[in-house]
């Protein structure tokens, strides 16, 4: 609701009708599908949650029938029912990914709000700032009830607020639950979670027939007492770097639409880069010009300068960063670390297409006063990285991984 010239979010004053909480999923559009999901199911350990294939859905067989892979895979690294969706490059195209510039790989980049009130009073604010919006409702899979729209440079942004939870039984929602997918904004209120399963139940659906989820992929290495397939676990998805035509267009959208907060920034070679951040850590959100991409040797073809993964542990970054050496990975090369204020030690892999990715233990904190840790007194990393490394005041002390790492 607003109040005096602003709006009110569970009852405190902002600028806009809602506050993102963290970036909860992403995507990418692949030109090799099957490698793409041995990459980030068996080297990096994400769990298939679900797929769909579009060829089979009522309606879209003729549009499926001119795509070279008509799936869309559905990963997880934690309890959320997705965190990276997977598809191929002709399968993002037909749903207009790329509309706006081709090097749009990213199929979607998703920040979670706190309600339901917030994610469809969002719709009707982006209107009144006459911002596109791609479209409103809830998705099945997943259950997130969510607003999409597209920034300046045309990557798809979501909020969304509910998304599935997959429990130890390893098993997302049925189809036969589907019933509850909305294409356009709800009357609210709406029923609540467990009262939709409830109705399920009551009808006679098998609650635990749905998708099974399996890991792809095999191994046996011992992760701080237990045994996993690879030698580290993902604990978290973020920070998402973006190259902009206009970082100043990027900066005013992310900023001044909606909600993110300037942490710092950087001139390298003469290049302004941006920092945002929309809770506690150092930046969610990094903004680099596109001319800086062919400085950095990196590829072309995607206007992601990298997407980071977080690990458990320095122990566990060293490891990752042994086991994809052998596993043959390549190496996205060294990119300076001034164009990743608040981490320490990083690693910066490509995935089969040519993505950035950065596999990283630490970000720094920002504390109530709301200004990053000076530039002097950061850790400064150069050459072979030490068996064991002192704490900084904020180490591990970021989010924690609930539940067990496998």
């Amino acid at each position: 609701m607003k109040a005096n010239g602003s709006y009110t979010v569970g009852g405190v004053r902002y600028p806009r009708p809602f506050k993102i909480r963290r970036l909860g999923h992403f995507g990418f559009n692949l030109g090799a599908l099957e490698k793409g999901l041995d990459f980030y199911g068996r080297l990096l350990g994400f769990r298939v949650t679900d797929e769909l294939d579009f060829s089979k859905i009522p309606g879209l067989e003729d549009q499926a029938r001119s795509l070279d892979d008509p799936r869309l895979f559905f990963m997880t690294h934690g309890p959320d029912h997705h965190a990276l969706l997977l598809a191929h490059r002709s399968l993002g195209a037909m749903f207009g990914d790329d509309a706006v510039s081709r090097d749009v790989t990213v199929n979607q980049i998703t920040w979670q709000v706190g309600s339901m009130e917030e994610v469809f009073q969002a719709a009707d604010y982006f209107r009144g700032n006459e911002v596109e919006i791609r479209r409103v409702g809830r998705d099945m899979p997943g259950s997130n009830w969510h607003t999409y729209i597209r920034d300046p440079d045309g990557h798809t942004v979501e909020l969304y607020y509910g998304i599935e939870q997959i429990g130890w039984d390893g098993r997302s929602k049925p189809h036969a639950m589907y019933d509850r997918r909305f294409t356009e904004a709800p009357e609210l209120p709406q029923i609540a979670e467990r009262t939709e399963v409830a109705d399920a139940l009551a009808r006679g659906v098998d609650i635990h027939s749905g998708y099974a989820v399996h890991d792809i992929g095999s191994g046996d290495h011992v992760v701080a007492g237990i045994r996993l397939p690879r030698p580290f676990k993902i604990t978290k998805i973020g920070p998402i770097g973006l190259f902009v035509a206009d970082v100043g267009a990027a900066q005013a959208f992310y900023i001044d639409v909606m909600g993110f907060i300037l942490t710092e920034e950087v001139t390298y070679k003469g290049h302004r880069c941006v920092f945002l951040r929309c809770g506690t850590e150092h930046h969610s959100l990094a903004l680099y010009p596109r001319a800086l991409r062919p400085l950095l040797g990196l590829s072309e073809h995607t206007s992601c300068m990298s997407m980071g993964f977080e690990v458990g542990s320095y122990q566990q970054l060293r490891d990752a960063v042994a086991f994809l050496g052998k596993e043959g990975v390549r190496s996205a090369g060294t990119i300076p670390p001034e164009l990743y204020p608040g981490v320490d030690y990083a690693a910066h892999v490509l995935d089969p297409d040519g993505h950035c990715l950065m596999l990283y233990y630490y970000m720094e904190q920002i504390g109530w006063d709301g200004k990053p840790r000076p530039a002097a007194l950061r850790r400064q990393v150069r050459g072979d990285w030490p068996d064991v490394i002192d704490p900084l005041s904020d180490t591990y002390a970021d989010q924690t991984f609930q539940g067990p790492l496998g």
